[in-house]
């Protein structure tokens, strides 16, 4: 298939991903009956990965695909297209009743760029996506919204609540909180506590559509199908905040 990217593409990133998190909250009910947390984590990565990879394999044959749940095949690197998924990113809050702060990750690269992608919030019943770019709501001059980790935040966004004088707010998946700055429930997400490209590639896809500033801790550009998957920091701010959020978190750079 061409490196060009269509709306075939885009269309496919959202539906892909929005019935793999159908998929996974069948599964979750299994917590209410009383299956193990561990048993119902483990059978939704496992479950949500051979869906998505099968239909990936059937719909696009001709691409690549690296994924969470499999060994990382090198012939990704000289695809022309890659696709990146995280079958299930919040696999800790996925197994907590009542907790929606989890998602479902599909992303397309092309040269080395989140060029479409989708992540669906099962839990919330949304799905955001490229194909119908999301509007970043306005944050009514409010102080400054830091969205963190609920479990390790990070000392470089502790430095960005105090230079914005703003506030945190924890959640789980790095998915929802990518989407929460995208639906202007947070202005801020700064990670530096090490992710890979399945973490952030969807998130990023969908936030640069809709204008938001994408980059490293050090302002660099987030770069997807490397040798190593390594992905370890990331920022997702409002333009606006981009130039104060960087010089705060400088020194973590």
């Amino acid at each position: 298939m061409s490196a060009e990217v269509n709306a075939s593409d885009h269309a496919l990133a959202a539906e892909l991903a929005t019935s793999a998190g159908r998929l996974l909250l069948e599964l979750r009910r299994r917590l209410e009956e009383g299956d193990p947390p561990t048993a119902v984590k483990d059978a939704g990565d496992a479950a949500s990965h051979a869906w998505l990879a099968g239909q990936l394999e059937q719909r696009r044959p001709n691409d690549a695909v690296l994924s969470e749940e499999a060994a990382a095949d090198p012939d990704r690197l000289t695809a022309d297209r890659l696709w990146i998924i995280d079958p299930l990113d919040g696999t800790r809050e996925f197994g907590e009743v009542g907790r929606v702060d989890w998602a479902v990750h599909v992303a397309l690269i092309v040269g080395g760029e989140a060029v479409c992608g989708a992540v669906a919030l099962p839990g919330m019943n949304t799905t955001l996506h490229t194909g119908d770019v999301p509007v970043v709501r306005s944050n009514g001059g409010r102080a400054p919204v830091v969205v963190v980790s609920r479990t390790r935040p990070p000392t470089a966004a502790r430095a960005v609540v105090e230079a914005l004088g703003g506030t945190r707010l924890p959640m789980g998946s790095a998915g929802a909180k990518a989407m929460a700055v995208v639906q202007g429930e947070a202005d801020v997400y700064v990670h530096t506590g090490g992710q890979y490209e399945w973490d952030s590639a969807a998130p990023v896809a969908v936030a640069l559509a809709a204008g938001l500033h994408c980059s490293r801790v050090d302002g660099s550009p987030l770069r997807y199908g490397n040798e190593s998957t390594w992905l370890p920091d990331l920022v997702i701010v409002r333009p606006e905040l981009a130039q104060a959020t960087l010089a705060a978190i400088a020194p973590y750079a």
